[in-house]
């Protein structure tokens, strides 16, 4: 039925995105044409049932996923552990099978994985100014639950960082618990900011006058709207009143205390693959630099000794199947080289339409003009405008790649949308290397246009 649907549908595309109003609609027409139809050599009583029928695999056909449309994250502890696991064989296919790259990330997955384990519920205490030892065993009498509990009194943090990133021990505890004085100071204020939306934490804010901590809560929610009102814990920095203080929180331990112990292993183990994703990226984009390099060259060398027009130098400089093949290989993309050309085509479209073929050369007819134009002669100057929009294609196809991870299919339709945004940011990337670029430019003009240019660091 469905083929025939299609037939009656004109040969919609299954990447149909239409208004969802259009979709009942060419489903009512479509079933009600095939019924008419059937109707012809079927006995009438069936028109009603293989309407619905085709109303039914219409339906089915227009509504289900279409190629190109990114695979969803998992939402199970084994599924983000298979999707790890993809994670170190592509690190392997990158930097080789060696146990000195390869045996930490799988260990630090086994360690992850163990987490789910344990039994206890475990707090951090921590902050730039933390209490003293003596208050953690007040302190853990107070907060017992029906879980057991493991109270970590963390070191100070420090009052000078680079990141201003929580070290990674503090994602493993089911609840952080930053100790804070009052008045807030600038170096507490950048620790906060900094701690991960997904983390749940509670303040034990310090204040030795409790009249007088209203006006000076007011203040720290206004310089981090990020507070929760209801996770405060007023405090006088007595001993005696410990227990009391941290009443509120032992209550939301023996409420919550089981979510957070499911909860833990699946927001840790998806820092760790946004970790290594990052990763994986950074070795990928210092690969592909390498390949461009290679590429834009040798594709700027065939320009220079047959010219052809601007639009038909661009889909030239983009579509080099070994360049495109290689990329698909580094980011694991199960695509065709003809749906990557396709890909890049659409891409090379996006770079006409921005102007960047007549930007390229007048910024090249300016370099001319300011270092002298013994270096920039005869055909060069399209060549090299073949070599830097090869550059912004191929760092616009990198992106592409690198957000269609795990797809299948290209999705073109897709790819014509955000085609302009994605040449927008890879040529404003790649402007801000312009020197580097003329650098190696003049290397190549100087070497006789055989590739003799300055190394990518």
């Amino acid at each position: 039925m469905v083929p025939t649907l299609r037939g009656v549908l004109g040969g919609w595309p299954v990447s149909f995105s239409g208004p969802p109003w259009l979709r009942p609609v060419l489903l009512l027409g479509g079933g009600l044409a095939l019924s008419e139809g059937l109707s012809q050599w079927l006995p009438m009583q069936g028109g009603s049932l293989f309407t619905l029928g085709t109303l039914a695999a219409g339906w089915w056909w227009l509504s289900r996923d279409r190629p190109g449309r990114p695979s969803r994250l998992p939402s199970t502890l084994d599924g983000w552990q298979q999707r790890c696991e993809q994670l170190i064989d592509q690190f392997e296919r990158l930097q080789g099978p060696e146990a000195s790259l390869l045996e930490p990330r799988r260990q630090e997955l086994q360690a992850l994985m163990a987490e789910r384990r344990r039994p206890e519920l475990r707090l951090t205490l921590t902050g730039t100014r933390p209490p003293e030892r003596s208050a953690q065993p007040l302190a853990a009498a107070a907060l017992r639950s029906s879980l057991p509990l493991r109270l970590d009194w963390g070191l100070p943090l420090p009052l000078i960082s680079a990141a201003w990133e929580w070290p990674e021990p503090f994602a493993q505890a089911d609840v952080l618990v930053y100790h804070l004085h009052l008045p807030l100071l600038a170096v507490d204020l950048r620790w906060l900011e900094a701690l991960p939306s997904d983390q749940p934490h509670w303040l034990l804010v310090e204040c030795q006058d409790a009249m007088g901590a209203e006006p000076l809560l007011q203040e720290l929610a206004s310089q981090w709207p990020a507070l929760h009102s209801e996770r405060l814990l007023l405090w006088d920095g007595s001993l005696n009143t410990l227990q009391e203080s941290l009443g509120p929180l032992a209550s939301w331990l023996n409420l919550e205390g089981r979510a957070l112990r499911k909860a833990t292993p699946l927001r840790s183990i998806q820092g760790l693959h946004s970790r290594w994703q990052a990763d994986l990226e950074r070795l990928r984009r210092h690969e592909w630099r390498r390949l461009l390099q290679r590429t834009q060259w040798g594709g700027a060398t065939g320009v220079a000794i047959t010219p052809v027009p601007s639009l038909d130098l661009l889909v030239l400089a983009v579509g080099n199947g070994l360049m495109l093949k290689e990329m698909a290989r580094l980011w694991d993309c199960p695509w065709t080289l003809d749906q990557l050309r396709g890909a890049s085509l659409e891409l090379a479209k996006a770079t006409v339409a921005l102007g960047l073929v007549e930007w390229s050369s007048q910024a090249l007819m300016t370099a001319a003009r300011l270092h002298g134009a013994t270096w920039l002669v005869g055909g060069a100057l399209q060549a090299l405008s073949a070599a830097y929009l090869t550059r912004v294609v191929g760092h616009a196809m990198a992106d592409l790649l690198a957000l269609s991870a795990g797809v299948s299919e290209p999705d073109l339709a897709m790819i014509q949308r955000e085609a302009p945004l994605l040449v927008a940011r890879a040529a404003a990337a790649e402007r801000l290397d312009w020197s580097k670029f003329l650098q190696e430019a003049r290397g190549w003009i100087q070497g006789g246009g055989k590739g003799a240019w300055a190394p990518l660091t």
